[in-house]
């Protein structure tokens, strides 16, 4: 018997989508948009909450998708522009507001240079997605702003003048760069807590979640921070160690 046109018109047009993981990936949206709104309101530390929030709907969506097998390419390209509002421009718009715009051009420039630095870094992703494996090329954008939306915090724990501050706009510059960097960071994506692993695991876990429990909002900022830190050291000395290699060889 043939499908009836109504049925055909839908398949031909591609409207039909997996609505759980799509409607996770939106509600990150939502709170990337939240995030926006609590920053033109100048609630930049409502605004930061709000961008961890989408960054936990950021790691459901993808494992809700993986887990119910719902995975699909309107998911991926849907994902990555929500990405874009959560992680890209609300960040980008937090640190301006907060602390560069007093730089003038410069400060609006260097938030710039995050947004389209994470654009960059989201197009790559969905192209090389399948072949990143074990490790990340460049800093994922949900770390970035992850760092900027604890730097936020961090401040005002330490009630920290953010207003014309040189190191906040360094790290600005820093974070966009090591975005499309070609520097490698772990995924941990072969870290399967379901299997038995070695007993230091638990007890490193143990002493993160005690190092973090005694200040949060100034423990995560800084490990955060070293995360992109070290990401960023260890590709510059694989890259001067590869250049003597090859220049012993000649």
């Amino acid at each position: 018997m043939d499908e009836k046109p109504s049925q055909r018109r839908r398949q031909k047009a591609g409207v039909t989508i997996y609505v759980l993981p799509n409607l996770l990936t939106t509600t990150n949206m939502f709170f990337g948009f939240m995030s926006i709104i609590f920053a033109i309101r100048g609630e930049y530390t409502f605004g930061s909450y709000a961008i961890v929030a989408a960054a936990v709907f950021d790691l459901l969506d993808g494992r809700v998708a993986r887990l119910t097998d719902t995975t699909s390419q309107f998911g991926a390209e849907y994902d990555s522009l929500c990405d874009l509002v959560s992680f890209g421009m609300a960040p980008a718009l937090i640190m301006y507001l907060w602390a560069l715009q007093p730089f003038g051009r410069v400060g609006w420039l260097a938030s710039f240079v995050f947004v389209a630095c994470g654009a960059l870094r989201l197009a790559r992703f969905n192209v090389q997605s399948a072949d990143e494996g074990t490790h990340f090329q460049g800093l994922p954008i949900p770390m970035a702003a992850g760092i900027v939306a604890s730097s936020v915090l961090c401040f005002k724990d330490l009630q920290v003048d953010a207003s014309r501050n040189w190191l906040l706009l360094f790290m600005t510059f820093l974070l966009g760069l090591t975005m499309v960097s070609q520097f490698r960071y772990k995924s941990f994506k072969d870290l399967n807590l379901k299997r038995k692993q070695p007993f230091t695991y638990l007890v490193i876990g143990v002493l993160v979640i005690i190092l973090v429990a005694i200040r949060p909002e100034v423990m995560l900022f800084v490990l955060f921070f070293m995360y992109a830190l070290i990401g960023a050291l260890l590709g510059v000395f694989h890259k001067t160690t590869a250049k003597r290699k090859s220049r012993k060889k000649q």
